[in-house]
C-alpha cells in the first residue's frame, strides 16, 4: 500500500515539461512515411518557447531534411544554433555548427554515407541520446565525448565532457547551412575566451527551396569558451569564383574535397572569406568539462553580445537548463489536463510544445530587428517574429494561439504588416522566412489569420494598414474576372474563402461596399462545380473543363496541390450550406463523408482519402457537426487522435508543418476546433480527457469537464454550459475567453439528439 502511494505521489510530481518528448516526429524518413514528404521532420534539440535559438544535433546537410536531423541516421556532424521544425522544401538555417573532437583537425564534416573518420562527424551511442524540454545530450563514440546543450531565448550553451587527451578541440563550421551553405563568413578573436562574427546566407547558397525560397539573412554571433583560447586557428576552403554553392553542388565529391583541403591558419585573429571555420585546441584530463556559450542575432554583432550578456552571465550550465525547464512549464501550464493515460500525457504536452516553437522571436533583447528593407528597426510594441507557414497554420495553429496566446497573434500580424511596408510589396506574404517573400504554397493565409484575429477582437496593430494590405493581397492573388483560377481547384476554393475572410473584416470596419463585393466573390467556388461528375473540376481560361481523369476525383494533383479533388473539394468552410446544396443534400454528403473516412487506412498514413498527413483535410472531421451529425465528429476525432499520434519517433503521420499538425491534436484532444477561421464558432467534439483547464489572459479559466469519459464512452449525451442546459455542437470564442465551464456527459452510444439545434 505504501509503495502504491509513493508511486502515485511521484506521478503527481511530474510537470508538464516532464511529458515533453522532442523525439516525437524527429524523422525525415520517406521509406517509413511511404511518401517522399517524409514524417514529422521535427528537431530534438534544446530550445525555449518561441525562442530564437534551437541548439540541436545535425546529421545531414543536404536533401529534403529540413530539421537537419533524422533519428535513423548513424552519425552527427555537429550541433547547430538555429533549426526549422517540421518543414519540407529542403529547409534552411542549421547555422553556427559546433563540434567537439579529439586528434587531428579535420575541416570537412564528411558525408553521411562516408566511412567513419572521413570527416569530423562522429558516430554516436543511440542509448545515450536523450532529449527533454530545454535539454539534449548524446555520447559521441568516435571521440568519447559527452555533449550536452541547453538554451535561453537568444542564446545557446553547450557542455562537453572530454576524455584525457592532449589534442582536444571545439570547432565551429561557419559555412554550414541546412540545404546549402552560407556564402560569406567573418570571425574575429576578441579576447582570450571570446570570438565574434557572422555568416551571410543568400539564395545563391541554396537553403530554403534550394534558393527558390529567396531566403537572405545574416546570423551574427558572440561566443565565449570556459577554457582560454591559447591554441586556435581558422581554416579557409578555397572555393573557386563562380562555383555552384547550392545543395547538390556542396554534396559533390569535388566540393567536399575543396573543404577537406582547406588552408589552416594558426593563431590568426580575424578572417573574412567564402568558406571558413574556427577551432580552439587544448589538453584535457579525463572527464574534464568545457563549456561554450553564444548569443546570436539577426541584426548585428552588438545585438548578439547584448543577448548573451543579458541572458547568460556565468558558466552554470545546470542553472541555465533549469531556467529553460521553468520557461517551458510556465507556457505549457496554459492547458492542464486530468484523466489522461501516460501515452496521452506525452503526446499532448509534446504537441503543445511543438505549437510553441514558431513563430519564433527574431528581435533582439533590446527590441531591434532587421526589417525587409535590410535596415535596423526597433519596436517597443511587439516582438518581431518569423517562420510563418501560412498555408498550414491558418487551420489550427493560429486559432489555438488566439486562445492561449493572443499576444503572439498580434506580434505575427504586426510582423507581416511592417514587412509589407518595409519591402514596398504592400501585400501580405503567404510563407515568410526571415523577411523572405518565398511565395511558397497557395492562397492568402495571412488574410485568413488577420480576419480570425480581427473578429476575435485581437487588434493591437495598425488595422487600417493591415486591411489595405489584405485588399491588395486578394486583388493580387485571387480568382479575378474569370471567377475561378484556370487549371486549379485548390486555388479557386482557397481564394473564394480568402475573399469571404476579407468581407468579414470589411463588415467590421463598416466598409459595406467592400463587404458586399468580397462576399459575392466568396461564392466563386461554385464556378468550378461540375454537375455532370458531381464534383469540383478545373477549367481552362476559355471555360472548357479539363479532361476528366481515369481516377476521377481520386486523381492526385488534378487541379490540386498536395491532394486530390476528393480531399480538396471539402474546402468550402465559409459556406457549408451552399456546398451541401451543390452536393445534393445533407444525407448524400454525410454518406459520402462516411465513405471518405471508412476507406482511410487505420494508421492514417499518406493516402487518397482522409489524409491527415497533410493539411487540406484537417477541418473535414468537424464538418459532421455542421451537417447535423455531431456524433460522427465525436467518433472520428477520437479515432484520429488515437491512431495518428503516438509517443514515438514515427508518432506524427506527416510533416509537423510549423505547429499545425500538433495544434490540430491539441484542439481536438481538449474538445474544440474551428471549421472556419474568420468566424468565432468553435466546434465541440469528444475530449480525450476527464477535465481540461484553459488558463487564459486576465486570470480567467475555461474548463471542459467530460463526465464518465473513457476510451469507449466517446459520445456526448448532453451538455451544460455554466450550469445551464446546452444543446449546440459549437461554442463561441468569446464564451471561452470570458471563462466558464462546459460540462459534457459521455456515453458509449451516440445521442443523435444532442448538438443538432442551431
Amino acid at each position: 500500500m505504501l509503495c502504491c502511494l509513493a508511486m502515485a505521489a511521484h506521478a503527481q510530481l511530474k510537470t508538464a515539461a516532464d511529458y515533453v518528448n522532442p523525439f516525437i516526429g524527429a524523422s525525415t524518413s520517406a521509406d517509413k512515411a511511404g511518401i517522399y514528404h517524409g514524417l514529422g521532420k521535427t528537431f530534438p534539440g534544446a530550445t525555449t518557447p518561441y525562442g530564437m535559438v534551437q541548439v540541436s544535433p545535425n546529421t545531414v546537410t543536404g536533401g529534403d531534411n529540413g530539421p537537419g536531423y533524422s533519428y535513423e541516421h548513424q552519425s552527427i556532424e555537429g550541433f547547430a544554433f538555429t533549426q526549422m521544425s517540421g518543414i519540407g522544401w529542403y529547409g534552411d538555417l542549421g547555422n553556427f555548427l559546433v563540434m567537439p573532437a579529439t586528434g587531428k583537425l579535420k575541416t570537412s564534416s564528411g558525408k553521411l554515407e562516408d566511412k567513419p573518420g572521413t570527416g569530423y562527424r562522429s558516430r554516436y551511442d543511440k542509448q545515450s541520446e536523450k532529449a527533454s524540454a530545454g535539454y539534449y545530450t548524446v555520447q559521441l563514440t568516435d571521440y568519447n565525448i559527452k555533449a550536452e546543450m541547453t538554451a535561453t531565448p537568444h542564446c545557446g550553451m553547450l557542455r562537453f565532457t572530454f576524455p584525457a587527451n592532449k589534442q582536444s578541440r571545439i570547432q565551429i563550421d561557419l559555412a554550414r547551412r541546412v540545404g546549402g551553405t552560407s556564402t560569406e563568413q567573418y570571425v574575429k578573436v576578441v579576447n582570450e575566451n571570446t570570438i565574434e562574427g557572422w555568416m551571410k546566407c543568400t539564395p545563391g547558397g541554396g537553403g530554403w527551396g534550394n534558393g527558390d525560397g529567396k531566403a537572405s539573412y545574416t546570423v551574427y554571433f558572440y561566443a565565449q569558451f570556459s577554457k582560454p583560447l591559447k591554441k586556435y586557428g581558422i581554416w579557409n576552403a578555397h572555393i573557386p569564383d563562380g562555383a555552384d554553392r547550392k545543395r547538390k553542388a556542396i554534396e559533390s565529391d569535388q566540393y567536399q574535397q575543396w573543404i577537406a583541403d582547406a588552408t589552416v591558419e594558426k593563431s590568426i585573429k580575424e578572417k573574412q572569406a567564402k568558406h571558413i571555420g574556427f577551432y580552439t585546441e587544448f589538453a584535457t584530463k579525463a572527464d574534464e568539462q568545457v563549456v561554450m556559450k553564444a548569443g546570436i542575432s539577426f541584426v548585428n554583432m552588438e545585438g548578439a553580445k547584448k543577448n548573451l550578456e543579458a541572458e547568460i552571465t556565468g558558466w552554470g550550465f545546470d542553472n541555465i537548463h533549469q531556467h529553460a525547464v521553468d520557461l517551458w512549464n510556465d507556457k505549457l501550464n496554459v492547458i492542464k489536463i486530468d484523466g489522461a493515460t501516460e501515452e496521452q500525457n506525452f503526446v499532448f504536452y509534446t504537441a503543445l510544445y511543438h505549437t510553441m516553437i514558431d513563430p519564433r522571436i527574431v528581435s533582439d533583447i533590446d527590441g531591434n530587428y532587421t526589417g525587409g528593407d535590410n535596415k535596423i528597426h526597433r519596436s517597443a510594441t511587439f516582438n518581431k517574429r518569423s517562420i510563418f507557414s501560412g498555408w498550414d497554420v491558418f487551420r489550427s495553429q493560429f486559432p489555438l494561439q488566439t486562445i492561449i496566446n493572443p499576444t503572439l497573434v498580434n506580434d505575427m500580424i504586426n510582423s507581416l504588416v511592417t514587412l509589407a511596408g518595409e519591402t514596398d510589396s504592400n501585400y501580405l506574404e503567404r510563407w515568410e522566412l526571415l523577411n523572405a517573400y518565398s511565395g511558397c504554397m497557395l492562397g492568402n493565409p495571412a488574410v485568413v489569420i488577420l480576419a480570425d484575429a480581427f473578429v476575435k477582437g485581437i487588434r493591437s496593430y495598425d488595422v487600417a494598414k493591415a486591411y489595405q494590405y489584405a485588399v491588395n493581397t486578394n486583388e493580387r492573388f485571387g480568382n479575378g474576372t474569370l471567377g475561378y483560377t484556370a487549371g486549379s481547384i485548390s486555388k479557386t476554393l482557397e481564394y473564394a474563402f480568402d475573399d469571404w475572410c476579407l468581407s468579414q473584416i470589411a463588415s467590421g470596419l463598416n466598409k459595406t461596399g467592400d463587404a458586399k463585393k468580397y462576399a459575392a466573390r466568396s461564392l466563386d467556388y461554385k464556378n468550378i462545380w461540375d454537375s455532370t461528375h458531381q464534383w469540383f473540376r478545373p477549367r481552362n481560361e476559355d471555360g472548357i473543363w479539363e479532361p476528366w481523369p481515369k481516377d476521377g476525383r481520386l486523381a492526385d494533383g488534378y487541379g490540386t496541390a498536395e491532394s486530390n479533388p476528393y480531399q480538396q473539394g471539402w474546402f468550402v468552410p465559409h459556406d457549408v450550406e451552399g456546398m451541401v446544396a451543390l452536393m445534393s443534400g445533407k444525407e448524400k454528403v454525410i454518406a459520402d463523408l462516411e465513405d471518405f473516412f471508412n476507406k482511410t487506412p487505420k494508421n492514417f498514413m499518406w493516402n487518397s482519402y482522409y489524409n491527415h498527413a497533410n493539411e487540406p483535410v484537417h477541418h473535414v472531421p468537424f464538418l459532421f457537426n455542421r451537417l447535423g451529425a455531431p456524433w460522427l465528429t465525436q467518433q472520428w476525432t477520437r479515432i484520429i487522435c488515437d491512431s495518428a499520434y503516438h509517443n514515438a519517433v514515427e508518432g506524427l503521420v506527416g510533416n509537423e508543418d510549423v505547429g499545425q499538425m500538433s495544434a490540430w491534436y491539441v484542439l481536438a484532444a481538449v474538445g474544440i476546433h474551428p471549421v472556419c477561421p474568420g468566424s468565432t464558432k468553435m466546434e465541440i467534439t469528444s475530449p480525450l480527457f476527464k477535465q481540461v483547464e484553459l488558463h487564459l489572459q486576465q486570470g480567467k479559466t475555461f474548463s471542459i469537464i467530460a463526465k464518465n469519459n473513457s476510451s469507449t464512452n466517446i459520445y456526448i449525451q448532453r451538455a451544460l454550459f455554466n450550469g445551464k442546459v446546452y444543446n449546440k455542437s459549437y461554442i463561441d470564442y468569446f464564451d471561452i475567453m470570458n471563462g466558464g465551464t462546459l460540462e459534457l456527459i459521455m456515453g458509449e452510444q451516440p445521442n443523435k439528439s444532442f448538438g443538432v439545434s442551431k
